[in-house]
């Protein structure tokens, strides 16, 4: 799964090639896989235990396979989730600017609205070679585990790696 970008290729000319981009789409897609699976499962005892768990982040490092969480520091104790989900933001936009890492994802679990009390995890994910999206994917907590149902997935503007999709890999010039 490790992404092996050529000196004169994605990064340095900043243009993908219609071959190059099927070819890192698909590594992209295989990172931001692991990347959910491995956020979500230890996202989900937290969910359990507390119903409406606070929100988390999850970062895929630069070699593509190492998942570290990321977390926040005192300033954000007691800060309401919205608040959080922002911080995280901010962080991950820090390190990935930095070319530390090749994908993030942010996840909460709430209710879907104050009229409609199905229970939702929310994953925000974003990959440095231009995926960008939010998945929402209703849950049900049977027999003390996670059941999740199908998602629904969004398109999410660009916060981290870009400014917004023009600057992407592959995006028309």
């Amino acid at each position: 799964m490790e992404l092996k970008i050529p000196e004169n290729s994605v990064i340095s000319d900043g243009t993908l090639t219609p071959e190059e981009m099927a070819q890192y789409v698909v590594v992209a897609k295989e990172q931001l896989t692991h990347l959910t699976a491995k956020a979500t499962e230890d996202y989900a005892p937290r969910v359990t235990a507390e119903g409406s768990a606070m929100p988390a982040a999850w970062m895929l490092m630069d070699d593509g396979v190492t998942v570290k969480e990321l977390t926040l520091d005192k300033a954000a104790e007691g800060a309401p989730a919205s608040i959080r989900v922002v911080m995280f933001r901010a962080a991950l936009k820090s390190i990935a600017r930095r070319g530390k890492i090749n994908a993030a994802v942010i996840l909460y679990a709430g209710q879907l609205s104050e009229e409609n009390t199905q229970r939702a995890l929310v994953v925000e994910h974003e990959h440095r070679l231009g995926i960008s999206a939010t998945k929402i994917v209703p849950f049900v907590i049977e027999q003390g585990a996670v059941k999740y149902a199908q998602s629904v997935t969004r398109d999410k503007p660009f916060q981290l790696f870009y400014d917004s999709k023009a600057d992407a890999p592959g995006a028309a010039s």
